[in-house]
């Protein structure tokens, strides 16, 4: 292959502002990707998936098809807001690429073309295969769920295409995820005069704070992160409002139930008195677990490394994906089949030139031993 022709496309895809919420630079991307696809004669259909968010893409060698040998996933929509591409484009060095969304998952998603387009035409013919591509995985793919996990019921299994990890293991299992906000209605008064006729809605955050971060089982890998808050307007109201937006994670199904139970319990008791709690669930993702299927789909994948002359190793990692969804449904799934890549939802994201290549014929070896 020609990794500057390679580098080139990237650029393209990197160069452009689709942060989820730039719904625009979202679109644009899937503009350029179905133009690519549409290029080596695979059928596209753009998905509309609601104006809050850019659309989906589902590209396929066999339109007709109601079964899938192989559906491969990827997102369109990164984190960063408007104006970060002004600020930090697509850069180089000698080893690295840099640039917002350059590994996650820019790369991952122009590897699948990559390898479809090497993909043997013996292969095209004998296989039935579909890229999913998502607008807003970035934000739990709450517009896209139900879409990609009617196409996954339909596949035999699923590969996505999320970043390899920085020494090059694939993903064979993630935490699960839910996010939610907390928000608190309390009573203003002035903090001289009558602070007794105030109820502090700032001072029931804080009481919640440590009651959350009690609910943690650390040795279960059960986290609570309770990462941003705001409220009350002036130091010397009593605050009669707050929010809090707080992050759970789990590798136990189990523990996502006995944590949702007990933050309801505790937000419907409240944290100080005249204060009253509401919680609102924002996005969620169930624990992406390993079955016996999906363990037959990793010993095939090792095999693909060995032909190729690739290490295979595997990581259980605590951030989700789509495959998290995906392999809750009961299908074999496996993630990190893109090439290496580092320091995600960071100015310091970086891809390694020299995985490029080699993730491209593992990943259609993989495709072909099917």
């Amino acid at each position: 292959m020609n990794i500057e022709h390679y580098i080139a496309e990237l650029e393209s895809l990197v160069n452009v502002d689709c942060g989820t919420q730039c719904v625009q630079g979202v679109a644009q991307v899937a503009d350029r990707l179905a133009a690519l696809w549409r290029q080596e004669g695979w059928h596209v259909t753009t998905v509309d998936l609601g104006t809050a968010v850019g659309p989906g893409l589902l590209v396929t060698n066999q339109p007709q098809a109601t079964h899938y040998d192989v559906l491969l996933v990827g997102h369109m929509d990164t984190v960063f807001p408007a104006d970060t591409v002004a600020q930090r484009p697509m850069s180089r060095d000698d080893s690295r690429l840099y640039g917002p969304g350059v590994s996650d998952m820019k790369s991952g998603l122009l590897n699948i073309l990559q390898a479809m387009r090497e993909l043997p035409a013996a292969d095209k013919h004998r296989l039935s295969i579909a890229v999913a591509m998502n607008p807003d995985e970035e934000t739990g793919s709450v517009h896209s769920e139900a879409w990609l996990s009617g196409l996954a019921s339909t596949a035999r299994v699923v590969l996505v295409c999320e970043a390899a990890r920085a020494d090059g293991s694939l993903v064979k299992a993630r935490k699960g995820l839910a996010g939610y906000q907390l928000t608190f209605k309390g009573v203003a008064a002035h903090a001289g005069n009558d602070p007794e006729k105030g109820r502090s809605a700032i001072t029931a955050l804080a009481n919640a704070v440590i009651a959350i971060n009690a609910l943690a089982d650390m040795p279960r890998g059960t986290t609570l992160n309770i990462g941003v808050i705001s409220g009350g307007s002036a130091s010397n109201v009593m605050a009669d409002h707050a929010t809090a937006e707080l992050d759970l994670r789990y590798w136990e199904n189990s523990e996502y139930d006995r944590v949702h139970a007990q933050l309801e319990a505790l937000c419907a008791k409240g944290f100080l008195d005249g204060v009253t709690t509401t919680l609102t669930r924002l996005n969620y993702k169930p624990a992406m677990a390993a079955s016996d299927d999906t363990a037959a789909l990793m010993a095939l994948v090792e095999q693909a490394g060995a032909e190729e002359g690739i290490p295979v190793t595997w990581q259980a990692v605590g951030g989700g994906s789509d495959a998290n969804h995906i392999a809750a449904l009961g299908i074999p799934t496996l993630d990190g089949l893109g090439p290496i890549g580092a320091g995600f939802h960071s100015p310091a994201e970086w891809l390694e030139i020299a995985s490029i290549e080699p993730r491209i014929r593992l990943l259609k070896r993989i495709v072909s031993m099917l």
